[in-house]
This record gives C-alpha cells, sequence and structure tokens, in this order.
C-alpha cells in the first residue's frame, strides 16, 4: 500500500473506514477490470510492536496512527467461484479482520422491477450486463472479527475518491461471506 494523502483515508472517523478507504484508493490506482483481490487486516500497533522490520518495510516505523495495515494476499485463484474460495480461508489469530476489493455490475433499484423473476447465475448475470442502466461499481467489504464492517462504492463512471460511497451495510452478503472466514 502506498502513504495515504492527508485528504484521503486518514480523515475518516474510524480505522477501519481509513483501512476500507486506503484499500479502496490502492485499487483505484490499477485501474479498472481487474481480478478480485484479498486483504488481511492487522493491527498497525500490534505489528509494530511484533514485526518492527516489516513495518519499516510497510513504511509504519513512525508516527502514532492507529488502525489496521491492509496486507495483499495471493491472487484469488482463477474460475473458483467466490463464495467456494471464502469458504476454504482460515485466519490466523494475528489477522483482526479481513477485506475484498471486486467489480461487479449492478443495476439502480429503478431497474430491480423488470429483473425476469426466472433467471439466476449466469443467465441472469447475461441479462446485466445487457441492461442499458447498468453501472459497474468497485466494492470493497472490510469486516473484523469483533463483527465491524465497512463498505466503500466507487462507480466507474464517477471514478473519483470524493465520488466514493461508505458505510457499513452496502453489501451484507459479502460481509458475511468475509465474517464467516472468522467462525471456529
Amino acid at each position: 500500500m502506498s502513504n495515504v494523502s492527508p485528504s484521503g483515508p486518514q480523515m475518516a472517523a474510524s480505522p477501519l473506514t481509513r483501512a476500507v478507504l486506503e484499500i479502496d484508493e490502492y485499487a483505484s490506482g490499477l485501474g479498472w477490470d481487474q481480478p478480485a483481490r484479498l486483504f488481511a487486516l492487522v493491527d498497525t500497533a500490534k505489528l509494530r510492536a511484533q514485526e518492527p522490520r516489516l513495518a519499516s518495510q510497510l513504511g509504519l516505523a513512525g508516527g502514532t496512527v492507529a488502525g489496521y495495515t491492509p496486507i495483499e494476499q495471493d491472487q484469488l485463484p482463477p474460475g473458483k467461484a467466490l463464495d467456494d474460495f471464502l469458504a476454504t480461508i482460515a485466519w490466523p489469530d494475528a489477522v483482526a479482520g479481513c477485506a475484498l476489493t471486486v467489480e461487479r455490475l449492478m443495476l439502480p433499484p429503478s431497474a430491480e422491477a423488470a429483473v425476469p423473476k426466472d433467471l439466476g447465475g449466469a443467465p441472469l448475470a447475461k441479462w446485466v450486463a445487457r441492461h442499458p442502466d447498468r453501472q459497474e461499481v468497485r466494492m470493497t467489504v472490510a469486516v473484523l472479527r469483533d463483527g465491524s464492517r465497512e463498505t466503500a462504492i466507487r462507480l466507474r463512471e464517477k471514478d473519483s475518491p470524493n465520488e466514493v460511497l461508505t458505510g457499513p451495510d452496502l453489501v451484507p452478503g459479502l460481509a458475511e461471506a468475509l465474517s464467516a472466514t472468522f467462525a471456529s
């Protein structure tokens, strides 16, 4: 992760929101049409104390910023369904939370009434991809072991840090799937 500018994620109120916005900013720098990316979230203060060399390599050696440091994991296996992949994850105790960034097509609420009731899976995805009101979005969803969650959503057509929508319940299904990776 790169350092965050004072006008960016550092201004967010909660440490989890700052982490989500930092990941969103990182993903934005990579451009669109990217694969899903998984991140471990570690407590920055604990990382500094327990792994000072790693903290130094990540640029976290000085300062007093509290919160979570996102550490990108290996690329998700191609061709494996996201739900199936998430079901295989078990995090070590040092990981305080996790986050996932994924791009999807979404329809505005006004178009939901037109969705054919008998479609699901791949046929539904094709129908959405052809819909004139579809919107490409990048969703970054993060959860902590204690159940806290945060989401950042960025529309491709409004690709600006000032246009990122945040909130804890914007993508509840994905948040639940990520939370399940901490279930024992």
